[in-house]
């Protein structure tokens, strides 16, 4: 899904800062939101990890961008409570209004036209995402490939900085459920690739003409040269 979320980063939020705290939380309501997302995957609430990264996508920008890691947690936990039917709108709206001052930090859920369907098939919410596939992978390692170009409306693993670019197949990863259809309800199956780029190629001429970028991208990221 485009947005601000994107998971390579977007450009033009300043320097990337470090977290001091090298162990536990920095307040008392970031472990209460730990806890909520281990119970919402234990209790089905979140189906899947590609579920629970869809919900948190799809939090209001402004709120994405001022509300911290855990902050944006409990958005994507309050999109996956409305949408699921557990609570509605108005009553998490309700509750935030009587938590007063508290209310800040609360991430206001905003489903979007995007919904989640999650899946409820038993095999989606397999703690592994490794299966089986009969066809032949499409790309040998070596082989010239490019990533396509091309928006999402839904759930991505491909970053926006890689998209129509070229690069070479490094190794073969086996068979692996796909995220975009993962958090969309759907169980689709495809071949992962680790894939090699010279930094240049997605960042520029001021990048180390020497670095190279390895990703893991599925085969529909994927088009021969």
């Amino acid at each position: 899904m485009d947005g601000i979320h994107d998971l390579g980063g977007k450009q033009g939020f300043g320097p990337v800062e470090i977290d001091d705290l090298p162990v536990g939380f920095h307040e008392r309501w970031h472990a209460a939101v730990f806890t909520m997302v281990s119970a919402a995957f234990a209790s089905g609430a979140a189906k899947n990890t590609d579920h629970f990264r869809h919900a948190v996508e799809r939090i209001d920008p402004i709120s994405y961008l001022t509300h911290g890691y855990y902050g944006r947690w409990l958005g994507g936990i309050e999109n996956m409570l409305v949408e699921g039917g557990v609570i509605s709108q108005a009553e998490l709206d309700q509750h935030a209004r009587s938590l007063g001052a508290r209310a800040s930090a609360r991430v206001a859920a905003r489903p979007s036209l995007a919904q989640a369907n999650p899946p409820e098939t038993t095999a989606a919410r397999d703690t592994s995402a490794r299966r089986s596939l009969s066809s032949t992978p499409r790309f040998d390692v070596g082989h010239v490939v490019f990533t396509r170009n091309q928006p999402s409306r839904g759930h991505t693993r491909l970053p926006a900085y890689a998209r129509g670019a070229g690069g070479v197949i490094a190794g073969y990863q086996g068979a692996w459920v796909l995220p975009d259809a993962s958090a969309h309800g759907e169980e689709q199956v495809e071949h992962l690739y680790s894939v090699r780029f010279a930094a240049q190629t997605l960042f520029g001429d001021d990048a180390n003409e020497m670095d190279e970028i390895h990703l893991d991208l599925f085969e529909s990221y994927l088009q021969a040269s």
